[in-house]
């Protein structure tokens, strides 16, 4: 005999059931997804939308870098492609050097347009997700290269990267999502 209730096996399978509640909350998550920028009436936690927003944002770098990286090699006519080249901080900073003209352009070219594309995954805060993907490149950067980046040109043209990154994202940001944009309240400072 099949069972009808809820209680006993095989309740939910479609063999009689009389919970139609039940396939509408298993799958109402899949059918109206939340959007992961709306946190107002969401089953995500916030702190789950973060994570999420910043592995697209570590994705979009490190794929943004390798695009770059590859038409900066080209166009330089540097025969072999170098993996490590994004995490090399070692290269003696020669403007003569084309292997070191491909990755300071590939640097600074990479981190400005990541701020744009940045802008487009997580509307205003821009300046946040910049730091902490180049936060996590430097410590990605000093575990591929079993040592720590002293070298003041990488970390000049770090900076200058970061600086682009973030005044070109928040610029765009604002442009696109100025009626969004959340303005702190400065009177109880």
């Amino acid at each position: 005999m099949m069972a009808t209730t809820t209680g006993e096996a095989g309740a939910g399978l479609g063999h009689g059931s009389q919970t139609p509640g039940f396939y509408q909350e298993i799958l109402s998550p899949i059918a109206q997804p939340t959007p992961l920028t709306s946190l107002q009436s969401s089953k995500y936690d916030v702190t789950d939308v973060v994570l999420v927003n910043l592995l697209i944002c570590m994705v979009v770098f490190y794929t943004v870098y390798y695009v770059v990286l590859s038409v900066c090699f080209a166009v330089f006519k540097i025969k072999m492609l170098d993996g490590l080249a994004p995490f090399d901080f070692k290269t003696n900073p020669s403007w003569i050097n084309p292997y070191y003209l491909v990755l300071v352009i590939s640097l600074e070219i990479t981190f400005f347009i990541c701020g744009l594309l940045f802008a487009l995954v997580v509307e205003e805060w821009v300046w946040d997700y910049a730091v902490t993907v180049t936060v996590v490149h430097i410590i990605i950067t000093s575990v591929v290269m079993s040592e720590f980046p002293l070298m003041l040109h990488w970390w000049l043209a770090l900076g200058s990267g970061v600086i682009s990154m973030i005044c070109g994202g928040q610029i765009l940001a604002y442009c696109l999502f100025k009626d969004n944009f959340i303005y702190p309240i400065l009177d109880d400072f």
